[in-house]
């Protein structure tokens, strides 16, 4: 109960600070550098390096690092506009939100820019594990439920969380293969955290994963 407790009220101070914050300013867009496709890992070398990690350096990750993650997550990788994920339809539906220290930004994958959603520091609240907060980025995959016309409600369920699993396995991946620790993550406040992010209502958080360098 303690624990908590502990987490509300991180969880609580947390929102508050970003609330406070977005009242001033949004944080400004990021332009990423083009991502650099020279990694010599194989697959089988990142296959053979992939785990979970839950604990994490306190360094920030540098601009190109975020640049190329974001790119094998779900950037754009052929001329019509898909994915380096696949996704049922092509509804192209999971959106990446990156919660970093100075705020919340949106992936746009075909600008390849971050586009600021919220100022403030909101990574310890994308989760209720005492290690989130210290990562320097943590990633929340968000369905936008709009863009899957025509779907039923269970090939809703079913395809944004088979989408965005997808989207995690890359991370996975590319983090074993440029030597960063990441783990996914289920357990999250999604109503707190959907406020705090300002999704409509037909968007649905399905994960988050933490991203860093590991701690020695």
């Amino acid at each position: 109960m303690r624990r908590l407790n502990g987490f509300r009220a991180t969880l609580l101070g947390a929102l508050a600070f970003a609330a406070a914050a977005s009242a001033v300013q949004l944080p400004p867009p990021i332009e990423l550098p083009k991502p650099k496709l020279d990694n010599t890992t194989t697959l089988i070398q990142a296959l053979k390096a992939r785990k979970t990690g839950r604990e994490f350096a306190p360094d920030a990750l540098p601009l190109q690092t975020l640049s190329d993650l974001l790119w094998a997550a779900f950037g754009v990788n052929r001329d019509d506009g898909r994915r380096t994920a696949p996704s049922a339809k092509n509804w192209q539906e999971i959106d990446i939100y990156v919660a970093l220290p100075q705020g919340v930004y949106l992936f746009d994958g075909k600008a390849h820019a971050l586009v600021g959603v919220v100022a403030g520091n909101l990574r310890a609240a994308t989760g209720m594990q005492a290690f989130v907060k210290d990562a320097p980025a943590s990633l929340v995959f968000v369905a936008d439920l709009a863009r899957m016309k025509d779907a039923s409600a269970a090939d809703r369920d079913l395809y944004s969380a088979t989408d965005a699993a997808f989207i995690s396995q890359n991370v996975y991946l590319y983090c074993a293969a440029a030597g960063l620790t990441t783990g996914v993550r289920g357990y999250v406040d999604r109503p707190a955290l959907a406020k705090a992010f300002g999704l409509r209502g037909d968007q649905r958080i399905i994960l988050a994963q933490s991203v860093g360098y590991p701690k020695k």
